[in-house]
């Protein structure tokens, strides 16, 4: 098993040359990383693949395609991360694809013999997974789930989880910090979930996080931007991808938040819990792409007092422009 652009992919470990011909590509239009190395091209032949190498593949990509989402050195053109709790199964795969969605939240619970249907037969191939540390308590206990992830042959991604409040689910920021620096010393891609909090977030960028998670509200409530203040300081302060989790309800919720800055939205319950799973995704997709699209076009500046017109206010009618009709007051 190799990463190839992030992606666990099951390779016969053979040269890269023969990798990238099997592959369909072109190597004259591409440029190769192998474990944050870059390949020259005459080297291809000689360099063989093994067991837990990352390969980077890169080419030029035109306009509008070239804002990719890059967490831990690995890209992704979507900015919507799916969660995949309280779905059903068969629902799931339907989700997925409409959401546009390259990486998935999965949980590990204990298997069972002769156990249940397994949610990575749901997952359309080529989803980066994502798990999760949920259930964990302590630093301790969220660094030993990591590890059985990583042992599933499921990459370095790993999201940190750590919550000891039953009542309101909030995250424990100390403890997370704990994990996450223990995760980002074993070469874990760590995303931390936590309380927006600016210390704490900075912390988190000193243990090593490759992007922070805060909520916007409580996890499953779906009652929209109740952290808005605080989310906006990470995103001015912090210099790593700020990803919205937890507590987002609506499609427009998640535009306003990309509107802001935030690099990605991840989302389940307000899809989860939709009257159409399929079409809610596809809702929240398209509210995330707008949000992205209008920061990066610069959103208009707004008034604190008073109006500005649209249309010119003066030589029409009169010269006067304080009165009614010079303003337009008149029918």
């Amino acid at each position: 098993m190799v990463q190839v652009n992030g992606i666990p992919t099951e390779v016969t470990l053979s040269s890269l040359e023969d990798f990238l011909r099997d592959q369909g590509y072109d190597k004259s239009r591409i440029a190769v990383g192998l474990n944050d190395r870059v390949v020259r091209k005459e080297d291809y032949a000689s360099v063989i693949l093994k067991e837990g190498d990352r390969v980077e593949i890169l080419n030029f990509m035109g306009g509008g395609q070239g804002d990719p989402l890059m967490i831990g050195g690995h890209p992704f053109s979507s900015r919507f991360i799916l969660g995949s709790g309280k779905y059903s199964l068969t629902l799931i795969k339907a989700a997925v694809e409409n959401a546009g969605a390259q990486m998935i939240t999965v949980a590990l619970r204990r298997a069972n013999v002769g156990g249940k249907e397994n949610i990575l037969d749901f997952i359309p191939p080529g989803v980066t997974l994502l798990p999760n540390t949920s259930g964990a308590r302590t630093a301790e206990e969220a660094v030993k789930i990591a590890r059985f992830a990583r042992e599933l042959g499921q990459g370095d991604f790993i999201k940190i989880e750590v919550i000891r409040d039953a009542k309101y689910l909030l995250p424990d920021n100390g403890e997370t910090i704990r994990a996450t620096e223990i995760l980002a010393k074993e070469n874990f891609i760590v995303m931390p979930y936590m309380y927006p909090d600016l210390n704490a977030a900075r912390d988190l960028v000193s243990a090593g996080a490759a992007c922070i998670m805060p909520l916007a509200a409580p996890i499953g409530s779906n009652r929209g931007l109740c952290a808005r203040d605080f989310i906006r300081i990470l995103i001015d302060e912090i210099d790593l991808p700020v990803i919205v989790d937890a507590g987002i309800g609506k499609p427009s919720q998640a535009c306003e938040v990309m509107e802001m800055g935030a690099a990605a939205v991840m989302a389940n319950t307000a899809i989860a819990t939709a009257g159409n799973i399929p079409a809610m995704a596809e809702a929240f997709k398209k509210a995330i792409e707008a949000g992205r699209a209008a920061y990066l076009s610069g959103l208009g500046r707004v008034l604190d007092r008073g109006a500005a017109a649209s249309s010119p206010l003066t030589g029409f009618l009169r010269d006067d422009s304080n009165t009614a009709e010079s303003a337009g007051g008149g029918v």
